[in-house]
């Protein structure tokens, strides 16, 4: 199997695929890495900045929506989400990622856009003690993600198209009255 391959292998389309990046807002000092290292790598993969729209929301929660409304555009080849969910006392954070992670999931199987998580919750988190680990994980989750969205819409764009998407462009995309149709 090939690495992830560079633009110029993204789309036999005339035009270059566009990314999406939402991230939320809580501990922004740490999921701002995420971008950083998602548009360093995506530009080391010959994409330009121009390729790719960044979007804030709230928090962890408000993503898969924000991904769903983002994929149903038909403006974006992959949506990548990224937030820091950690244990604040009040609520149980596992079942907060969970929830995202499974939205997420969710989003693109609905939609048939890749959506990528660079979620991340944390066992214990102290901010004063892993603030500077998670900035560098961060960044290397975001380039990773960029990988993996080049990567994933590569081998999209190789697939043969569905069939319901085949027999839309054919014709009325039932079989049946297409058959009926070509013997009248």
């Amino acid at each position: 199997m090939s690495s992830a391959a560079g633009a110029n292998d993204a789309s036999s389309s005339a035009t270059p695929p566009r990314f999406a990046f939402v991230q939320a807002s809580w501990h922004a000092n740490i999921v701002d890495q995420a971008r950083v290292g998602f548009a360093a790598e995506m530009a080391k993969l010959g994409y330009s900045d121009d390729a790719i729209d960044y979007y804030a929301v709230p928090g962890a929660f408000e993503l898969p929506l924000h991904a769903k409304r983002l994929a149903e555009t038909g403006r974006y080849a992959g949506v990548v989400c990224a937030a820091l969910v950690v244990d604040g006392g009040i609520y149980r954070h596992d079942f907060v990622a969970a929830a995202v992670v499974d939205g997420l999931m969710r989003v693109q199987l609905d939609t048939g856009v890749p959506v990528f998580s660079v979620s991340l919750t944390p066992h214990h988190f102290h901010e004063e003690a892993h603030t500077d680990y998670f900035h560098a994980h961060f960044v290397k989750k975001g380039a990773e993600a960029a990988h993996a969205c080049t990567a994933t819409v590569n081998a999209l764009d190789r697939l043969p198209q569905p069939i319901a998407a085949s027999l839309a462009s054919a014709g009325t995309g039932n079989a049946q009255a297409d058959t009926a149709s070509a013997a009248a």
